[in-house]
């Protein structure tokens, strides 16, 4: 929720256009689109585990020692996007393409993984992706169904059935103290806070579909778990903290995460993003 800022150093076609740079993300709604006709099916992961090739059931994953970048295309990345998938990141479409729905799964997997996020997939990426690390568990004892939000690490898993289903890169509260004016429910308003996403355990609750417009921006099928906080898409998504409180999600998980994630499921926040 809230206006992050927008560095755009480089342009690349997926789907539409999709401007993108170190420190953020911006799809247009029609690559988002394009983007989730083809969202992959995930297999849960056990949670607090690490997770040893050939875990998911498959043959031992081994890296094709490929360095790929942004805009790369082929086989390697296929199989990038195929292995992201597997272990219940979000790469998109696998189509053999490196996009900004693939780079956004990469800095997902990144994070948990202790790599620092970048677009280039090199060797450090690959041997992780070779030997993967489960998320960190940030509520042993929580119930089987829940989602985690680690705010040190900007990830939010969602455990099914105490399974990883799925890991998301995420901007959540910038921490910045903000006072905007928009025009809402008629007229001119002053909207002041601190930008910040509570820590705590919460519930999911209300929901809408589509575009949702609020007070501080258009929110994409939120998902409402702390009053007005919510889990939501997002046309900009940056590696560091943005919104105004909310939990901002690439548009492609976005598009899929309602269908996972119902009413009154548990939701834990945790942790300090340190800049």
């Amino acid at each position: 929720m809230g206006a992050g800022q927008r560095l755009g150093v480089a342009a690349l076609m997926t789907a539409g256009a999709v401007l993108l740079s170190s420190a953020g993300v911006t799809l247009s709604a029609g690559a988002a689109a394009a983007q989730t006709s083809a969202f992959p099916a995930v297999t849960a992961v056990t949670a607090g585990k690490p997770v040893t090739a050939g875990a998911t059931g498959a043959s031992p994953f081994v890296a094709p020692g490929r360095t790929l970048k942004l805009g790369a295309k082929g086989a390697a990345v296929k199989l990038l996007q195929t292995r992201l998938a597997e272990l219940g990141y979000a790469p998109g479409r696998i189509d053999g393409r490196y996009g900004g729905a693939t780079l956004v799964a990469v800095w997902a997997f990144q994070k948990v993984n202790g790599v620092s996020p970048t677009s280039t997939v090199a060797r450090g990426t690959w041997d992780a992706l070779e030997a993967p690390r489960a998320p960190k568990v940030l509520v042993p004892n929580g119930k089987p169904t829940r989602v985690e939000v680690n705010l040190a690490k900007q990830v939010m898993v969602l455990y099914v059935d105490g399974a990883v289903k799925l890991v998301s890169h995420t901007s959540s509260g910038s921490g910045i103290a903000y006072c905007e004016t928009a025009t809402w429910e008629g007229r001119a308003q002053r909207f002041c806070g601190d930008a910040r996403t509570p820590t705590g355990d919460y519930k999911t609750t209300w929901r809408r579909d589509g575009w949702h417009k609020s007070y501080l921006g258009q929110l994409y099928n939120p998902i409402f778990f702390n009053g007005g906080i919510a889990f939501h898409g997002a046309l900009s998504v940056p590696l560091a903290p943005a919104s105004h409180g909310c939990v901002r999600l690439p548009m492609h998980v976005a598009e899929v995460l309602p269908g996972l994630l119902g009413t009154g499921v548990p939701v834990h926040v945790r942790g300090r993003f340190v800049r």
